[in-house]
């Protein structure tokens, strides 16, 4: 069931990317654009991060869970 999570955090970062992408000129949505490409590359590198072998182990010794 985590795996969807995971999934769902690269779909939405994919988009993100290409709807930051997508947008044209230079005015006041510059600021909105490099947001979008930001938290679409961060949802990217965690969701990837989260699907590896193993991450649940590494995120459980990061948070202090036993």
């Amino acid at each position: 069931m985590m795996g969807f999570w995971y999934l769902l955090l690269l779909l939405i970062g994919i988009v993100l990317i290409i709807v930051g992408a997508m947008k044209k000129g230079v005015s006041a949505a510059v600021k909105a654009v490099i947001l979008l490409f930001v938290i679409g590359i961060l949802f990217i590198v965690v969701s990837i991060v989260l699907l590896m072998p193993g991450s649940s182990d590494v995120s459980a010794e990061l948070l202090k869970l036993e």
